[in-house]
């Protein structure tokens, strides 16, 4: 990872908002810092340059290993950045689709850091955290629901890991043991600057960290 990328990583990062009771925090950051329009690399979507004035834009394509619900879990948060560096827009992932970010008069926005809060246990991004009490699960997937998913394993990285029933019931019994009611009441986080790598790095990372969590809940609950 170059200097400036994670100069530019640093200085745009969004402040991320966690429930008091979450219990998983990012663990890596891939950074794709785009000049000019082209697929993400990591997400389903093409980044435009259709907002004025734009001089590039920032992909924070942010890893945990898991989610309350599965193992593996990767959400997004996309910053527009002007030619005198102002932050012109931002936009961020959603269960499998993604927001606007900025709230009007961009009252979320401290400097160029976008405020954000993340769903309890499932993390998908909202500027609001009352858009959450709309989501229909948002306490059962906490609970009831957790491990429900075993191992996800997205297109992307198809051929490169596979699941089964065997490891998603260790998935499973690992995510029960962790389920919790969401507080709603939530505690800033910002990224730690040593989480940040391009994104090719990390996703080369992300079998590895897969199989080393696969070990330890074999170690765990196969002893």
């Amino acid at each position: 990872m170059s200097g400036l990328e994670r100069s530019l990583a640093v200085k745009y990062a969004p402040v991320l908002y966690f429930d008091r009771r979450e219990p998983f925090y990012p663990v890596r950051v891939g950074i794709t810092v785009f000049t000019e329009p082209g697929p993400s690399p990591s997400f389903r979507r093409k980044i435009k340059f259709d907002v004025p004035d734009i001089s590039f834009v920032i992909e924070y394509a942010i890893y945990w290993d898991y989610d309350i619900q599965h193992l593996y879990e990767l959400e997004h948060v996309w910053v527009y950045v002007g030619r005198s560096g102002e932050v012109l827009d931002a936009e961020a992932s959603f269960h499998g689709k993604y927001l606007k970010s900025l709230l009007p008069q961009k009252s979320n926005l401290d400097g160029t850091h976008v405020r954000l809060y993340s769903q309890p246990g499932k993390h998908a991004f909202s500027p609001m955290k009352e858009l959450f009490e709309l989501v229909p699960n948002l306490r059962t997937a906490a609970g009831d629901e957790a491990g429900a998913d075993g191992l996800t394993v997205p297109d992307m990285l198809r051929g490169r890991l596979s699941s089964d029933a065997a490891v998603n019931r260790l998935v499973r019994e690992h995510l029960q043991s962790l389920a919790f009611e969401p507080s709603m009441q939530f505690e800033a986080y910002r990224i730690p600057e040593e989480l940040y790598t391009i994104w090719n790095q990390l996703y080369e990372e992300i079998p590895g960290r897969i199989e080393s969590e696969l070990a330890k809940l074999r170690a765990r609950y196969q002893a």
